[in-house]
C-alpha cells in the first residue's frame, strides 16, 4: 500500500529543488532585467530606473514559475518555457496596467518578442549544449 511507503510523495519530490533549477531561474531573472534595461535605454532613460520597469515582469516570472512548477523541469521549452514566457508578459502587463503604466499594443508585441527570445533562447541553448555533451 502506498501509505506505508517512506515519505516520498509527488508533492515532496516536486518541492525538492535540483541543481538545474538555480542556473535556469537566474537566467530567467537576468533575462527579465535585461529586457527592462534595454527597453529603458531604447527610450533614452537611465538604467537606474530598471528595477521600477522590471518589477511587474519579475512578479509575473515568479507567479509563472509557481503555476507551472517550473522547478520540476526548468530547462524544458514545452510546457515550462512557454508558460513562463507568456505568464511573465501577461502578468507583467496586467500589473503595469493596474499601476497606471503603459501597455500599448506595440509594447506588448515588443515584450513578447524580446522576452520570448531571452526566456526561450537560453532554454534552447541549454538543450543544445546538453545534447552535445551526451
Amino acid at each position: 500500500m502506498s501509505s506505508r511507503h517512506p515519505r516520498t510523495t509527488a508533492s515532496t519530490a516536486d518541492a525538492a529543488p535540483t541543481r538545474a533549477v538555480w542556473p535556469v531561474l537566474t537566467a530567467d531573472v537576468l533575462a527579465v532585467v535585461l529586457f527592462a534595461g534595454l527597453g529603458r535605454l531604447s527610450h533614452g532613460e537611465d538604467l537606474l530606473g530598471t528595477p521600477a520597469t522590471a518589477w511587474p515582469f519579475l512578479l509575473g516570472l515568479a507567479a509563472s514559475w509557481l503555476v507551472c512548477r517550473a522547478w520540476r523541469a526548468p530547462g524544458r521549452l514545452w510546457p515550462t518555457g512557454i508558460i513562463v514566457w507568456l505568464g511573465t508578459v501577461l502578468i507583467g502587463m496586467v500589473l503595469r496596467r493596474l499601476v497606471g503604466e503603459g501597455t500599448h499594443w506595440s509594447f506588448v508585441v515588443v515584450a513578447l518578442i524580446v522576452t520570448g527570445i531571452f526566456l526561450l533562447g537560453h532554454r534552447a541553448l541549454g538543450r543544445m549544449l546538453t545534447r552535445r555533451r551526451a
